[in-house]
């Protein structure tokens, strides 16, 4: 059974054909024989005329059969490829020059007879054929008379049975069998290479079968295997002819191969699946690595805990109350520690995946950061770091999530707060580039080491210059600030030198 492009069309092209060559020869036969019987009636219409004319006994009609039928036998010995009749008036056959046991006919009819009399121009006419019931052949009549007396009429048969059969034998000869070999082979040669044109088209299928077939037996990883090279705009030379065509009278075209647009999108699709595949991988070995050192934060304040609070137990008789406060506010600060953590982490798994929403408005941007300014102001005056806005005043509007922005910046003063020693400056700078507004996070802290600028938004990593209260600080700040950036259209860059401070920096859109 043929399951392929190719074999269906093959089938098809070759029943195709073979249906069309035997409506070609039948067409072709038909018209020879059409042109056939209408040269030779042509050439013979007259025939029935003159013999009736030459010959007297004719005229005398039914009065004499026998000589009529030695006539009619002497007539058919001299034109072997014809057959006479006398016919009466009405079209009864009188005498005639074959054998009796041949003759299937009484009576002739009589209206093409007349047809070819009154119109011998409008060959070929077919009459009935005295041998056969429903036969029609083509032949020659005259009207004979005696006097002005219609006697009957002379009915040539042109192409009797004589004739048919050794026509039949000539047809059957080497040249006409040389015709039609010559014939077949250039039916067969136009067969082939129609066969082979429809190969070249189909074959840029086959090729995409083989790699769907290929991609799929290795389990779609492209690694393995090698796929096909496939041009997404390519085009033949006559259609790159039509393209220039065009493109000279200032039209367009976009004629390309669409089997070969297929390939390409394929290869596209295959590479599309490889890089999520590749991305897959890479998440699932940072979420064991982000699990495996988050495991190892949550464990730090679990044990701190228990450890204290086993200690409450079992020394509680042992210990004064100031001793016993202390151990219960330690034990506070780790269950802080550790709930800051958890928190931090759910935040982080909902932005990763993607389903939050971003309720985008235009308001005062100067109103905002002095409100998270005044809500630190507090704990930077214990630590004794100078913390400001720059300008200190400020009319800008711009259009974003002000929820999300508040987020970032709170994430960007308290990471600089930890950072920041004593008597240090942190600024929240507000300058306008072009149509947008850059807001930058700029302190006096321990900065950070080049090496780690490139993972310091990572999740899992924790920069060497975690210092000071690094116990209280799950190391999530970063992450969760440059995706809560990337969901504004915006991007968290930052620069520091070691030991001279850092600069966290975000664009928004300005309000039109």
């Amino acid at each position: 059974m043929a399951n392929s492009l190719y074999q269906r069309l093959a089938i098809s092209v070759t029943l195709t054909f073979a249906l069309l060559g035997y409506l070609f020869f039948w067409w072709s036969s038909s018209l020879a024989q059409h042109s056939q019987f209408q040269a030779e009636q042509k050439l013979h219409i007259e025939l029935a005329e003159h013999l009736a004319q030459d010959n007297p006994l004719l005229q005398d009609g039914v009065y004499d059969k026998p000589a009529l039928e030695n006539l009619f036998h002497t007539l058919m010995l001299l034109g072997p490829a014809f057959e006479f009749y006398f016919l009466d008036p009405s079209g009864k056959i009188l005498t005639y020059s074959a054998k009796p046991d041949k003759i299937k006919r009484k009576s002739v009819d009589l209206t093409p007879i007349s047809q070819l009399i009154d119109a011998p121009h409008q060959v070929p006419i077919f009459g009935d054929d005295p041998r056969h019931l429903s036969r029609k052949k083509i032949f020659s009549a005259a009207p004979v008379y005696k006097g002005e007396k219609l006697q009957g009429y002379l009915y040539v048969i042109i192409g009797g049975e004589i004739y048919d059969s050794t026509y039949a034998k000539v047809k059957s000869d080497q040249q006409l069998l040389e015709h039609l070999s010559l014939l077949g082979g250039s039916l067969l040669l136009l067969l082939i290479l129609l066969l082979m044109l429809f190969r070249s088209f189909t074959s840029p299928i086959r090729r995409l079968v083989r790699d769907i077939n290929n991609i799929r037996d290795a389990n779609f990883d492209q690694e393995k295997i090698s796929l096909n090279h496939w041009r997404a705009n390519s085009a033949t030379t006559a259609d790159q002819a039509l393209t220039e065509a065009a493109y000279d009278e200032g039209k367009e075209s976009t004629k390309q191969n669409e089997v070969e647009q297929l390939g390409a999108n394929f290869v596209a699709m295959v590479e599309q699946i490889n890089s999520q595949f590749q991305q897959l991988k890479h998440n699932d070995k940072i979420r064991r690595e982000l699990l495996a050192h988050l495991s190892h934060d949550l464990r730090t304040p679990l044990a701190a805990m228990k450890g204290y609070v086993e200690t409450l137990s079992l020394k509680n008789e042992e210990l004064n109350s100031e001793q016993r406060q202390q151990y219960i506010n330690t034990a506070l600060r780790n269950v802080e520690q550790l709930k800051l953590l958890i928190d931090q982490i759910f935040e982080l798994a909902h932005l990763e995946d993607g389903q939050v929403s971003v309720n985008n408005e235009a308001f005062a941007v100067g109103e905002l950061l002095h409100d998270i300014i005044a809500k630190f102001a507090l704990k930077a005056q214990q630590k004794h770091i100078n913390l400001s806005l720059l300008p200190d005043h400020c009319e800008r509007v711009v259009y974003s999530d002000i929820a999300k922005l508040e987020r970032i910046l709170t994430n960007l003063i308290e990471n600089a707060l930890r950072h920041t020693p004593e008597n240090g400056n942190i600024s929240v700078q507000i300058t306008p580039v072009n149509d947008k507004l850059r807001i930058s996070v700029v302190d006096t802290g321990t900065g950070i080491h080049q090496k780690d600028l490139a993972y310091i938004f990572d999740a899992r990593y924790r920069a060497s210059n975690a210092q000071g209260e690094k116990n209280r600080h799950a190391g999530l700040g970063l992450a969760i600030s440059k995706r809560l950036s990337q969901l504004l259209n915006s991007d968290l860059s930052v620069t520091s030198e070691l030991g001279k401070g850092s600069a966290f920096s975000l664009t928004l859109a300005q309000a039109s």
